[in-house]
């Protein structure tokens, strides 16, 4: 009897753990930015670039909609693509660390863990100059230590209310409706202009999502901004 209630209390705990270490808005491991404060505002975020050329396309559809987004870019794809990088910066759009490699932060030893920020960090400044402060672990994945080293180091975790599974094969109007059942203001919207493991993903399919988020949101009365931080 006592083990079962031993072994029932520990999958409880790890069940705790888990939901504290990747669910968007959890701050059971500490506090993150995961929220707008203005109900009429939403703010797209875009993981994995610089990613071409879907990254460019998806500037266009910015540039043609006046909306500024937030790009957590992944620093070896900054390595490899600068230009695509200082294009983001150079049409006023917020640039946050989203780490060197993507590794999930939850399985890294503390020195791995300030690597990986401190890399993406270098890279950032060696090719756009200044950025924000932002910071969003890949895949969501956090534990106290992420946390404390990315504020020690001045950064400010950002996660989401809204996720748009457009990370796999899907289509644009799947990637709208799934935003479209979850959006109710003050939202930060998940999306990726890119892959983590190589360049090259396909992401047509966020850029047409994308424009008809805009359009769709905008008609309502939403007005859309970058993260701030």
């Amino acid at each position: 009897m006592f083990a079962w209630i031993a072994g029932a209390a520990g999958l409880a705990a790890a069940g705790v753990a888990s939901y504290g270490a990747i669910a968007p808005e959890s701050e059971l491991f500490g506090k993150t930015l995961h929220r707008l404060a203005d109900p009429k505002q939403l703010a797209l975020t875009y993981d994995d670039g610089p990613n071409d050329p879907h990254t460019l396309n998806l500037l266009d559809v910015l540039a043609k909609h006046d909306v500024k987004a937030t790009f957590f870019l992944i620093g070896k794809h900054v390595a490899a693509r600068p230009e695509v990088a200082r294009r983001i910066a150079a049409a006023g759009h917020a640039i946050g660390n989203h780490t060197f490699t993507h590794p999930n932060l939850v399985f890294c030893g503390e020195q791995k863990i300030r690597h990986e920020l401190t890399d993406c960090e270098k890279v950032l400044h060696d090719t756009v100059g200044e950025h924000s402060k932002l910071f969003r672990p890949p895949f969501g994945a956090r534990r106290p230590a992420v946390l404390r080293i990315a504020r020690a180091m001045g950064l400010v975790p950002v996660m989401w209310t809204v996720t748009c599974y457009d990370w796999k094969v899907t289509t644009a109007e799947r990637v709208e409706r799934h935003a479209i059942r979850q959006i109710g203001g003050a939202d930060i919207i998940l999306m990726h202009d890119g892959g983590y493991t190589a360049m090259g993903a396909d992401r047509a399919h966020t850029v047409a999502a994308t424009e008809r988020l805009i359009a769709r949101y905008k008609s309502e009365g939403f007005s859309f901004v970058s993260v701030a931080g």
